[in-house]
């Protein structure tokens, strides 16, 4: 049981480094995207919004389809498929073109998000499931952070093409480790479409599952419209950092392993409420302290807002487990991701066209209202909730 445990944590660590090193390549080269096809910044964050979004789209029919099939021959296909497209990525002649790969790409990569929780849960059991899933998301942020800082490395001596053929030969490795290592997933008994579309309709009728689907939506939202515009700002006038220089600041992302490992004794201590509208005002003041034309406020600023998001993400994300009707987990979970995507794609859009045309100030103005917005949900989604358990205490 333990080389099995060990095999698991292993190979959706892997999945997970390659999903996400492939998912967000293209944002630390949005600026020599820009430039190569005559775009702004709207235009070039096309690129890593169409993936976010059709990955958004394509979750929920894709967990629902590993029902059928299994979860592994799903995950392994994921991985497999992203690399294949992450080659082909560099060759594509037109940007249109690059854009209608990039969606393919994200069909692909949500095989792995959509899937590995409740493949974690059904191969390990309660028993080992936290710490697989602790090695699952670690290598979530570790891809994170490797593909960015890969392509934005890479693409001063390579070119922006350069950058993304190393970040697909990372992807590639790593999806290599998860075909070998992953174990075959637990036997599946016959699929009631009446039972999962019960509890589809179980996740999206609980007050309380619409909050924590709201901070996936607006935060994740916020975090990837700052990302997004971060290279134009840094690379721009006054700051004037090179590619290489400015991708750095993906370095926060360690700040994010660190807050969302600790994200279960903030919870402890204050509560899961308490704990998401904390993080989320302090996003926003994380936020706010990149408005000066200063390069250390601005490190600053994104270290403050990368350790408060993925805080929020841990609670909201693991809030929204404890708080699934058993006959409705996966469902639930998908709903997270689909949503958690969707603000992704629909916010980093925003963001940079708010960005290209108004400025850095009022970008930082429309997120600090999305996140106000996700901590009014949490307040009002779960007061009733809350109120109830003090009464019940006292």
């Amino acid at each position: 049981m333990v080389t099995t445990t060990r095999r698991v944590k292993t190979a959706v660590a892997a999945a997970g480094i390659s999903s996400f090193a492939l998912l967000y390549a293209p944002q630390p080269v949005l600026p020599q995207l820009a430039a190569q096809y005559h775009l702004d910044p709207g235009g070039a964050a096309l690129a890593v919004s169409v993936a976010t979004g059709a990955l958004a789209i394509a979750v929920l029919p894709i967990a629902a389809l590993s029902e059928v099939v299994g979860r592994r021959p799903v995950i392994v296909t994921s991985v497999v498929a992203s690399v294949v497209f992450g080659l082909l990525l560099p060759l594509m002649p037109t940007y249109p073109a690059l854009l209608v790969l990039r969606a393919l790409q994200g069909v692909a990569i949500a095989g792995f998000p959509g899937v590995a929780a409740a493949y974690l849960a059904e191969r390990l059991g309660r028993a080992g499931v936290a710490a697989a899933v602790g090695a699952m998301i670690a290598g979530n942020t570790v891809g994170g952070m490797l593909g960015r800082l890969s392509a934005g490395f890479s693409a001063g001596p390579l070119g922006w093409r350069g950058a993304l053929y190393v970040v697909a030969g990372i992807g590639a490795v790593c999806a290599a480790i998860t075909v070998v290592t992953l174990p075959p997933g637990t036997a599946r008994g016959k699929v009631q479409l009446k039972a999962v579309a019960a509890g589809l309709l179980t996740a999206v009728s609980r007050r309380v599952l619409l909050a924590q689907y709201a901070v996936a939506l607006l935060a994740m939202g916020s975090f990837v419209a700052l990302y997004n515009a971060a290279g134009f700002r840094l690379t721009g006038d006054p700051l004037n950092l090179s590619p290489a220089i400015a991708s750095l600041v993906f370095l926060a992302y360690a700040t994010g392993s660190v807050s969302s490992a600790a994200a279960g004794r903030l919870v402890a201590r204050v509560g899961r409420r308490r704990a998401v509208i904390g993080s989320l005002l302090l996003m926003a003041a994380g936020a706010a302290l990149t408005l000066p034309d200063s390069l250390p406020l601005v490190i600053a600023g994104f270290l403050v807002l990368t350790c408060a998001f993925f805080a929020a993400h841990a609670v909201a994300n693991g809030w929204a487990a404890a708080d699934a009707p058993e006959d409705a987990r996966g469902q639930v979970g998908g709903m997270y991701t689909a949503t958690y995507y969707l603000g992704s794609s629909v916010g980093g859009a925003a963001g940079a066209y708010v960005y290209g045309h108004t400025g850095w100030g009022w970008l930082i103005a429309l997120v600090a209202v999305w996140l106000l917005l996700a901590a009014a949900a949490v307040g009002a989604g779960t007061r009733v909730r809350a109120e109830r358990r003090e009464l019940v205490r006292s």
